[in-house]
């Protein structure tokens, strides 16, 4: 697993504080994580520190600039926002169309450039029963953007039948993939089948994340 050095000479660490359920240490990693979920993204620049999160039939998009040495994942659960979620403050993360354009926008703002940008997509497992398959709409939906955007796919990890976690490292770009079982997953699995069936409810809100350098001397 080949590092790439850090620039010192871009824009500031990109800082705020977290969604979800924050931070904690991963001792298998031994690095400080960021846990993101449905329809949330996290952007950084801080070395060593690790974004994860489990997606069934949702897909996640690590996205990383090499030259700027910056990253950032989302995790969306349909390709699409509702004609039912088109007014207002619907457009929320939660949707690929949203989450995609968001997480650029972010990183573009953080100093990367469009024209770098390298793509790697994870999730999309048929893991949820239904009459069509979720999981393979979102994978064509994130392998057509990337491809109509005119972005890098630098790897992909799509489709099957079982959940996954997926720890990502956005300073350097380096992703690892885990395949759960379903007792493993079943959480992630259950977020899902509940959003699916209350998906014409009231819209639940995405944001991007972006959170405080560690302190010096912590983990």
């Amino acid at each position: 697993m080949d590092a790439i050095p850090l620039r010192h000479d871009g824009p500031p660490s990109v800082t705020a504080r977290p969604l979800g359920s924050g931070r904690y240490y991963n001792p298998e990693f031994g690095a400080e994580t960021v846990k993101i979920g449905l329809g949330q993204q996290s952007v950084s620049d801080i070395a060593g520190l690790m974004i994860a999160t489990t997606l069934g039939s949702c897909v996640a998009a690590c996205i990383h600039d090499p030259v700027r040495a910056i990253g950032g994942m989302n995790h969306f659960m349909l390709p699409d926002v509702p004609a039912s979620e088109l007014d207002g403050d619907g457009a929320a993360a939660r949707y690929g169309s949203v989450a995609m354009e968001l997480l650029i926008d972010a990183l573009l703002a953080g100093g990367a450039e469009r024209a770098r940008l390298q793509v790697k997509l994870f999730g999309g497992g048929r893991v949820i029963e239904s009459s069509y398959d979720i999981g393979g709409l979102n994978s064509r939906f994130a392998l057509d953007y990337v491809r109509t955007e005119g972005l890098t796919l630098a790897g992909q990890d799509l489709g099957g039948g079982s959940a996954r976690r997926i720890h990502y490292f956005p300073q350097d770009g380096r992703a690892f993939r885990r395949l759960l079982r379903p007792e493993a997953a079943a959480d992630a699995v259950t977020i899902e089948r509940h959003f699916i069936t209350r998906l014409h409810r009231e819209p639940v809100e995405g944001g991007v994340d972006l959170f405080e350098p560690p302190h010096s001397g912590g983990s």
